[in-house]
C-alpha cells in the first residue's frame, strides 16, 4: 500500500505542474532529499536502498498520511555507493579524462520502493526537491545520467518515467531481460548481462549435467518471473522438464508458504533451479530449515550464487554443493580500499550517516533523552574491529559494475564536450544526443577491461561457474569450476571442470535427476500419457529396428540387405541363403544328378554295343539315343539350379529345363506313336508306316521342340528371369533365387510341357495293351505316370516351399521325373539285354501271348 500512496503523490504532482499557471511551482507530496550529495559542473544521479523497507503505516484516508520511514539498513547499496563516489572522484582527479570539469552527484535512497524510486529519478530529472520553488514546474535536466537501481523492477518503473525525456538510466544489477526491450525502455543501460544469457545459460548447464527432470523457484517480480519464462523456454527445447516452477515473495502468507514447502517435499526431482533474488532466498532457507529439507543439488543465478552472506546463513547445508553462475570475478585497483575508509561520508552526509555509524558498529550516539542501555558511539571506532555484511567484498564484480557506469558517462561527456587540453564546462550535452553517444561508447578501465554496449544497451554475457564447497576457515568457499562465454557458438560456449566439483553431502559423483532412467540402447522412449515428455518408458525395438544411443526417441529401420542383432542397438548384414554346392543339400542333389547322366551314359553304350540285337532294332534305336541324350541333358540343367543365382544362370536353368524336358518327351511321344503306327501296319491293307517314317519322326521331335525354343526366346525377350532377393520369408536373412521375370512365361514353359505329358500318357495308355511280347507302350504309359504324378505334385510344394527349398523341390522334381522315365523305359531293355539274351530275338518279340483282363 505505502508505494501506491507514494506513486498517488508523484501523480498528483505531475498533474499539478502540467496545470501550473503562476511563477510560483508548488509540489504536492512527501519532499524527496538526496541522502549524498556534491556540487559539480555536471552531476550525475544515483538511486540506491540505502534501506530495504519501511514501517507499516496506519492510513485513514481522512488526513495527509505521514512520511513513509524506512528501515532495515542495507549495507550492499552503501557499498554501491561508495563505487560511485569512487569512480566520481577518481575522474575528477584526472588530468586525461574531462580535465577541467568536474564531476558532481546527488544520490537518493529509494528504501526499496518502486514508487519512491520512480519519485526519486523524476528529482533528478527536475532539480526539484523543496515544496514550493519560484518560476516554472518545467525545465531541463540538471543530471546527465542515473546510476542505479538495483532490481528489475525498480528499473522498469524509472526507465519508464524518464524515458521521455532521454535521460539514461545506467544499473548493474538489473537483469531483467525485458529491459533490453529499446521501445519500452529506449533509455535504459547496464553494465551487468542480461537473463536472456543468463536463463540459457542456466538450460545448457542443467543439460550439461544430464539433469532432464528439475523444479524451479523464483522471486515473484519482473526479475525472476521472466527470466524464469526464458530458462523454461530454453530447457523445453533442450529436453529438459520442469516438475513444478512455484513463485515466491518474502511477504508471502504463512500458508501460501507451507503449500509451496509441500509441493517441494512431495516432488521427485533432486534437482532446485533457484532464480532467486538474495533476501528471498534467505527466508526460503528459513522455512527449509523447520521442515528438514536437505539433500536437493541447488543450481543458482548470479542474484546469490556468490552471496557471502548467504553462504553465511547456511548452517544447516541446505546448499552445500550448489552450482551456478556469477559475474567474473574482476578487481578495480584502490576500490576495495575506498570502500571500507568511511570516514569521508561523514561530511556527505548527516542523518543516514549516523544511522549507517550506529548500525555498522553496533552504537548508538547518546541524547539528552536516551535512556536505553547500549554502547555509546565515539565517532572513533575501527572498521577493523568488526566484521560483517559491509566488510565482505564478495560482490566487488558488482562494485564494478557501478564503476563502469559512471567512467561510461565521464567518456561520453569527454567526447562530447570537445575534450582535448581542457574541456568546456559550460556546455551542457542535448539529452538526446548524450544518450546515443552513450550506447556507442567504447573504451578500456584503467585494469584493461573492455567495455561497450551493445544494440539492447547490454554488455557482452560472460559468467564463472561457481560452486559451493565447505571451507575450514568460513562456512562455504566459492570455488569457479567452469566459464560460460556468450560470445562462443554451440558447445564452445560452456566450459566445465567435472573433477573439481563436490555436489551436496560432500559427494562427488554427479546427481541423478531424471523422471524417468535412461533408456538402453536398444529401445525407445514412450512417452507416459498425461505425462511430461520427460516421463517416458523404455519400449524395445521390433525386429529389424535399431537404436544405437542410449535415450532415442525412435528406433531406426535397418537396411534391407540389414537386419537388428539380439540386442537391436546395431543392425548386422543379413545372412545370404541360396542351394550352394557346399551344402548337403547340394552335394546330394548335385550327386543325385551326377549319378543319373553317369546311368544314362552307361545305357547309352549298352544300347550302342547291341545296336543291332533285335530288341534295339525294335524300339527305334534312333528315338532310343536321342532320348537317351536328352536325359542325360535333363540330370544336366539340374545343376544349373545350384550355386549363387546369377542374370545368366537364371535365363540358363529355366530355359535349358523346359527345352531340354520337351525334347525328351517328343521323343517318348514319337515313340509311343512309333508302336501305334506299328500295330496298324501289320492289319490287312494298312499302309500307315509310310507316313510315320524316319524321317517323320526325327521331324516331329524338332517340331516339337521348336515349338518350346519359340516359347523361351519370346519369355527371354520380353521378361527374362533374373536374381532376386527375396526377403519375404525370412526377415532376419536374404533369399537369393531366380525371378521368373513374366509368370506368363514360366507357367506357358510348364504347361507346354504338361500339354506334351498328357499327349504322350494318353496315347501310351492306349497302345499298352497291343499283342506283343515287349510292348514298350506299357512302360512309357507308367512313365509318363510318375512324370505327370510329380509335376502335379511339384506345384503346390513349388508354391508354398521358402528360400532355398523351393529350388530344391524344383530339382528333385526334375531328377524325379527324369529318373522316372530312365529306369521305367530303359532298365527293362537293358535287363533283358544282359540278363536275358535269350528273348532278345525277333521270334520271341514277334511271339503272340494270349490276351490278359484288364
Amino acid at each position: 500500500m505505502e508505494p501506491l500512496v507514494a506513486l498517488l503523490h508523484m501523480v498528483i504532482a505531475i498533474m499539478t505542474f502540467s496545470k501550473a499557471n503562476t511563477t510560483v511551482c508548488t509540489l504536492r507530496g512527501e519532499p524527496v532529499h538526496p541522502e549524498l550529495w556534491k556540487d559539480g559542473d555536471i552531476i550525475v544521479g544515483g538511486v540506491f536502498s540505502f534501506h530495504s523497507s519501511w514501517e507499516i503505516r496506519q492510513l485513514t484516508y481522512s488526513i495527509m498520511p505521514p512520511p513513509l520511514k524506512c528501515i532495515s539498513l542495507n549495507f550492499r547499496d552503501f557499498q554501491y555507493a561508495q563505487s560511485m563516489l569512487f569512480a566520481i572522484e577518481e575522474i575528477n582527479n584526472s588530468s586525461t579524462l574531462l580535465p577541467g570539469v568536474s564531476l558532481g552527484y546527488k544520490i537518493y535512497d529509494t528504501c526499496g520502493s518502486v514508487a519512491v524510486g520512480v519519485r526519486a529519478a523524476m528529482a533528478l530529472a527536475n532539480g526539484y526537491e523543496k515544496m514550493s520553488v519560484e518560476g516554472p514546474c518545467t525545465k531541463h535536466a540538471e543530471v546527465q545520467a542515473i546510476i542505479g537501481d538495483t532490481t528489475s523492477s525498480a528499473c522498469m518503473a524509472i526507465s519508464k518515467g524518464i524515458g521521455p525525456f532521454k535521460l539514461p538510466l545506467i544499473s548493474h544489477y538489473a537483469t531483467c531481460e525485458c529491459l533490453s526491450d529499446k521501445v519500452k525502455y529506449p533509455s535504459f543501460l547496464r553494465t551487468i548481462a542480461s537473463d536472456h544469457y543468463q536463463s540459457r545459460a542456466l538450460a545448457e548447464l542443467v543439460r550439461h549435467f544430464g539433469w532432464t527432470w528439475v523444479g524451479a523457484l523464483r522471486t515473484d517480480d519482473d526479475y525472476g518471473n521472466n527470466g524464469m519464462a526464458t530458462f523454461t523456454k530454453v530447457a523445453e527445447q533442450m529436453g529438459i522438464c520442469l516438475e513444478y516452477s512455484l513463485p515466491f515473495f518474502r511477504t508471502y502468507p504463512e500458508d501460501k508458504v507451507i503449500r509451496i514447502i509441500e509441493q517441494i517435499k512431495s516432488s521427485t526431482s533432486r534437482v532446485i533451479v533457484g532464480f532467486l533474488a538474495h533476501w528471498d532466498l534467505e527466508v526460503l532457507l528459513h522455512k527449509f530449515v523447520e521442515h528438514n529439507i536437505t539433500g536437493y543439488q541447488w543450481v543458482g543465478t548470479e542474484a546469490w550464487i556468490s552471496d557471502s552472506v548467504i553462504a553465511s546463513m547456511d548452517k544447516h547445508h541446505i546448499l552445500q554443493g550448489a552450482i551456478g553462475l556469477a559475474i567474473p570475478k574482476t578487481q578495480v585497483t584502490g576500490l576495495q580500499e575506498f570502500i571500507l575508509d568511511i570516514k569521508p561520508l561523514k561530511s556527505l552526509g548527516g542523518a543516514i550517516f549516523t544511522e549507517f555509524w550506529e548500525a555498522l558498529f553496533q552504537c548508538k550516539y547518546s541524547t539528552k533523552n536516551d535512556f536505553v542501555s547500549t554502547t555509546p558511539c565515539t565517532g572513533n571506532e575501527e572498521l577493523s574491529q568488526v566484521q560483517n555484511l559491509f566488510t565482505d567484498m564478495s560482490l566487488m564484480p558488482i562494485f564494478s559494475n557501478v564503476y563502469k557506469g559512471v567512467y561510461a558517462v565521464a567518456y561520453t561527456l569527454h567526447d562530447l564536450l570537445g575534450c582535448k587540453e581542457k574541456c568546456d564546462s559550460n556546455k551542457q550535452p542535448d539529452p538526446s544526443t548524450f544518450l546515443k553517444h552513450l550506447r556507442k561508447v567504447h573504451f578500456k578501465t584503467k585494469d584493461g577491461e573492455d567495455v561497450y554496449f551493445d544494440e539492447n544497451g547490454d554488455p557482452v554475457a560472460k559468467y564463472d561457474i561457481i560452486n559451493w564447497q565447505p571451507s575450514k576457515k568460513q562456512h562455504y568457499e566459492f570455488v569457479t569450476v567452469g566459464l560460460y562465454d556468450a560470445s562462443f557458438l554451440g558447445i564452445d560456449r560452456l566450459a566445465v571442470n567435472m573433477l573439481s566439483i563436490l555436489w551436496t553431502n560432500n559427494s562427488t559423483k554427479v546427481p541423478v535427476s531424471v523422471c524417468s532412467e535412461s533408456c538402453p540402447p536398444g529401445t525407445r522412449k514412450g512417452v507416459k500419457k498425461g505425462k511430461p515428455i520427460c516421463c517416458y518408458d523404455c519400449i524395445p525395438c521390433t525386429e529389424g529396428e535399431i537404436s544405437n544411443t542410449s535415450d532415442s526417441v525412435t528406433c531406426l529401420r535397418c537396411h534391407q540387405d540389414f537386419w537388428s542383432n539380439m540386442q537391436n542397438d546395431g543392425c548386422v548384414k543379413k545372412e545370404t541363403e541360396f542351394l550352394s554346392y557346399e551344402e548337403i543339400m547340394g552335394i546330394l542333389l548335385t550327386t543325385i544328378s551326377v549319378v543319373g547322366a553317369f546311368i544314362t551314359i552307361i545305357i547309352a553304350v549298352i544300347f550302342f554295343r547291341y545296336k543291332n540285337t533285335p530288341i534295339v532294332k525294335a524300339n527305334n534305336s534312333e528315338l532310343s539315343f536321342l532320348l537317351l541324350f536328352s536325359l542325360m541333358l535333363c540330370f544336366l540343367c539340374s545343376l544349373t539350379f545350384i550355386g549363387r543365382p546369377t542374370e545368366w544362370s537364371c535365363m540358363l536353368r529355366h530355359t535349358a529345363f523346359g527345352i531340354t524336358f520337351v525334347l525328351c518327351i517328343s521323343c517318348v511321344l514319337g515313340k509311343t506313336i512309333v508302336v501305334l503306327m506299328a500295330f496298324r501296319a501289320t492289319l490287312p491293307g494298312s499302309n500307315v508306316m509310310k507316313w510315320f517314317g524316319p524321317p517323320q519322326q526325327r521331324l516331329s521331335v524338332f517340331a516339337f521342340t521348336l515349338i518350346q525354343v519359340l516359347i523361351c526366346v519370346l519369355w527371354l525377350t520380353i521378361s527374362p528371369p533374373f536374381p532376386f532377393k527375396n526377403i519375404k520369408y525370412f526377415k532376419e536373412k536374404i533369399i537369393l533365387e531366380c525371378n521368373v521375370g513374366s509368370v506368363v512365361g514360366f507357367w506357358a514353359v510348364l504347361g507346354y510341357i504338361g500339354l506334351l505329358a498328357i499327349l504322350c500318357f494318353f496315347l501310351a495308355f492306349l497302345a499298352r495293351k497291343l499283342p506283343d511280347n515287349f510292348n514298350e507302350a506299357k512302360f512309357i504309359t507308367f512313365s509318363m505316370l510318375i512324370f505327370c504324378a510329380v509335376w502335379i505334385a511339384f506345384i503346390p510344394a513349388y508354391v508354398s516351399s521358402p528360400g532355398k527349398f523351393t529350388v530344391a523341390v524344383e530339382i528333385f522334381a526334375i531328377l524325379a521325373s527324369t529318373y522316372g522315365m530312365l529306369f521305367c523305359i530303359f532298365i527293362p531293355k537293358c535287363y533283358i539285354i544282359l540278363l536275358k539274351p535269350d528273348k532278345n530275338s525277333k521270334k520271341h518279340l514277334m511271339g503272340k501271348l494270349p490276351p490278359r483282363a484288364l
